[in-house]
């Protein structure tokens, strides 16, 4: 089990659901049954393993299925989003310690996510590569009914940056990925039950303030993240721990988190998957804290 700190579960469910909800349109509703009925066992699942195991048969489908689409189609987007958020979380938590597989799957699904863009928003695609600010310009100008685009986007890419954050080219795009992030919080702070909050938290938390981060306003988007779930995205306190609390040396907070966690019954209506992953990086935290501190 990879025991890096991961953001990119959390499109895992979401995109099962799209690309099922896809694959079984002909069947009518029933096929809308089966693609809500198998998203709600992945998100209620306490067996990582499972997931793990299953999961690749369905980035070989959505493969296909995003080979098999006419180029150039405004309606292919939602599928190519499906495929960034299937290779995104596959890259983010269950890679192990394959730096190179990580990487590789997700840039793939970074290239999904921004052809999926370019599809929806044919400003913000051209921007991607150019200046921080030129970016920062589409992003402000994209109207609020683009949220899925810019959430699809910010997803993808900060995966990215987490699989390859050792290459300063690639963190030198952080300002990007935050903008799209904010904005979707801006247009819906609860987007993602939530989650664009805990990317947010973890995005501020990366960097000391006296480099550039703003670790405080990190900690502001985890505590709303919480609160949001009435503390039960456990998930959501292992990464302010990892990243607010140990770039802060907050000791207190990193043990008083850490303890919640262990201590909290896993089982949540949508949540129960990534509480059972977080309870399984919190140990490995509260062993390497003895050192850390």
């Amino acid at each position: 089990m990879n025991t890096r700190p991961t953001l990119s579960m959390y499109c895992l469910a979401a995109g099962l659901l799209v690309l099922l909800a896809g694959c079984t349109a002909i069947a009518g509703r029933a096929g809308d049954r089966f693609a809500g009925q198998l998203g709600d066992a992945v998100y209620n699942s306490n067996d990582p393993a499972t997931v793990r195991d299953g999961l690749p048969a369905y980035l070989l489908l959505i493969d296909a299925l995003v080979q098999g689409q006419t180029p150039g189609k405004r309606g292919n987007a939602p599928l190519l989003f499906a495929a960034a958020g299937l290779n995104g979380a596959y890259a983010g938590s269950f890679t192990g310690d394959d730096a190179v597989r990580a990487q590789r799957l997700s840039a793939k699904a970074l290239d999904y996510a921004r052809r999926g863009t370019c599809l929806r928003n044919a400003g913000l695609c051209d921007a991607m590569p150019g200046p921080v600010d030129a970016f920062q310009a589409q992003v402000a100008a994209a109207p609020a009914d683009d949220i899925q685009t810019l959430y699809a986007l910010g997803a993808a890419w900060a995966g990215y940056l987490q699989a390859h954050r050792d290459d300063w080219a690639a963190i030198a795009d952080l300002p990007k990925v935050q903008a799209l992030l904010e904005r979707v919080a801006g247009i819906d702070p609860g987007h993602d039950r939530g989650m664009v909050r805990v990317y947010l938290g973890v995005l501020h938390s990366l960097r000391p303030e006296s480099v550039g981060g703003r670790p405080e306003l990190g900690r502001e988007h985890f505590e709303a993240a919480i609160a949001q779930s009435r503390g039960r995205n456990l998930y959501a306190k292992v990464l302010m721990a990892e990243t607010y609390a140990r770039l802060v040396y907050d000791q207190p907070l990193h043990d008083r988190l850490l303890a919640e966690v262990l201590a909290a019954e896993p089982a949540e209506p949508g949540l129960t998957l990534m509480n059972v992953l977080a309870q399984e990086r919190a140990h490995a935290l509260v062993a390497s804290g003895r050192e850390f501190f």
